[in-house]
């Protein structure tokens, strides 16, 4: 990348090194002096950052708990980072020093972190290791396309997701609806089964941290466009999706709540499963959480609602992973917990825990994956063929950047009326052709 967005982020990542400081010395898996690492003696302590900290504590504890007991030579610290803390968490390290062993990487950071030179490449790791052939091939795509260097793979795949409309079965049988698969069925819904003056509403948006993507899936779902680029220009503005965002944001205020346009993930679980919300857009993350409030006889999960044509489009979720950085000093040890972490045993246990699929192909074939509605339906829709998948492009070094902190702000004034839907668009083609060419040229480059 050039100097323009990448080293502004960066520059101002640094000035929050301070207040990060005590994290950095403390969880690290180097003393930030740099270099390339070492291989170490493949004992010893190795430490771990959690990039869904909190969510996903019990179950990664359990799995480390099972991994020392078979490797007594090593231990793990534990680190949880909240997601939405992680990639900053990482960039401070980066810039300062204190760097763990290994971290969970997703997806949509994954070639920022790569552009920096964070981690080693696993590729040959795995080709020697238990993991060879039995990793998803489509994650492995998906991961070397992340990363942005060609064939190379900066993370082993662990886990995938889409996105999940949730409906309330209870409250759609109440009012004589049917399943929400159309989105002539879902839009009609959403406005019977609004009761604003007794706080009961047919939908929520995510008006919140990680509103992009959720306001994209519904966009790509009702143009039907199925890719996210034309030659070197997104289609994100073409004037079907401009539509499908204005009909979208419609819903704000009349068949949703006001206070929408500060919901976060954690507060729309929080009314879907009060009842007080009977549909709602998020991934297979939050499935099991229903299930636990709500057993399975209240809520179903589907794919997107099919679209023009009886076509269903959905936009791509991230592949998460577990990353080797470059400057851990005991590889060795790093590499063992990360091929265990992977192992299906562990790959099972974790993605059955979180509702998502697994990435090792043994795991993927577990009796679980059959009773959770929503995950089989999920891995249904991503192999079947019933689904067509629009990349987004987690390749680039700044969509992370450029789809939260310079437009979820954007997207909350879309809401208020602050901007149109076409404006909002507009804005993110410019920012997002700007970083394409700034890709193809540095390839160019390279």
């Amino acid at each position: 990348m050039t100097i323009s967005r990448s080293l502004r982020g960066r520059a101002a990542t640094a000035v929050a090194l301070t207040a990060t400081l005590a994290l950095t010395a403390t969880a690290c898996g180097d003393d930030g002096s740099g270099g390339t690492g070492a291989e170490g003696s493949g004992t010893g302590t190795i430490t771990f950052w959690d990039n869904n900290g909190g969510v996903r504590t019990a179950v990664w504890q359990e799995i480390i708990k099972d991994f020392e007991a078979k490797n007594p030579g090593i231990k793990v610290k534990y680190v949880p980072i909240p997601s939405e803390d992680v990639q900053s968490k990482y960039d401070t390290a980066i810039a300062g020093g204190g760097l763990p062993d290994v971290g969970g990487v997703g997806a949509a950071y994954l070639a920022n972190m790569v552009a920096q030179n964070a981690l080693d490449p696993v590729g040959e790791r795995i080709e020697g290791s238990s993991l060879k052939g039995r990793l998803v091939p489509g994650m492995v795509e998906s991961v070397k396309s992340a990363g942005g260097r060609g064939d190379e793979m900066y993370s082993v795949p662990t886990s995938a997701s889409n996105g999940v409309l949730y409906y309330r079965t209870d409250l759609f049988k109440a009012a004589g609806l049917k399943a929400p698969t159309t989105w002539e069925a879902f839009y009609t819904a959403a406005e019977k089964l609004t009761d604003a003056r007794n706080n009961k509403f047919g939908y929520t948006i995510r008006g919140g941290a990680g509103s992009i993507a959720q306001a994209l899936d519904a966009v790509y779902g009702q143009s039907g466009i199925t890719e996210f680029w034309n030659g070197d220009k997104t289609t994100v503005n073409d004037p079907k999706n401009v539509a499908a965002l204005e009909k979208y944001v419609g819903l704000y205020k009349k068949a949703t709540p006001e206070a929408d346009v500060n919901n976060d993930f954690k507060k729309m679980n929080a009314q879907f499963d009060s009842g007080s919300i009977a549909m709602m857009n998020h991934n297979l993350g939050s499935y099991t959480d229903h299930v636990k409030a709500l057993g399975t006889d209240k809520f179903a999960g589907i794919p997107n609602p099919v679209g023009p044509g009886g076509v269903r489009v959905q936009v791509s979720n991230p592949v998460d992973g577990l990353g080797l950085f470059r400057t851990s000093r005991n590889k060795a040890a790093a590499w063992k917990f990360i091929e265990f972490a992977a192992s299906r045993a562990a790959n099972s246990k974790w993605n059955e825990s979180a509702g998502a699929i697994p990435a090792n192909t043994e795991a993927a074939k577990d009796p679980w994956l059959e009773k959770a509605q929503a995950t089989k339906l999920g891995a249904q829709a991503l192999t079947d063929g019933s689904t067509r998948i629009v990349q987004l492009p987690y390749y680039l070094p700044d969509w992370n950047k450029i789809s939260k902190s310079e437009n979820e702000p954007n997207f909350q004034k879309v809401l208020l009326g602050a901007m149109t839907p076409k404006e909002f668009l507009d804005t993110l083609a410019k920012q997002l052709n700007e970083a394409q060419a700034e890709w193809n040229e540095q390839l160019k480059k390279g």
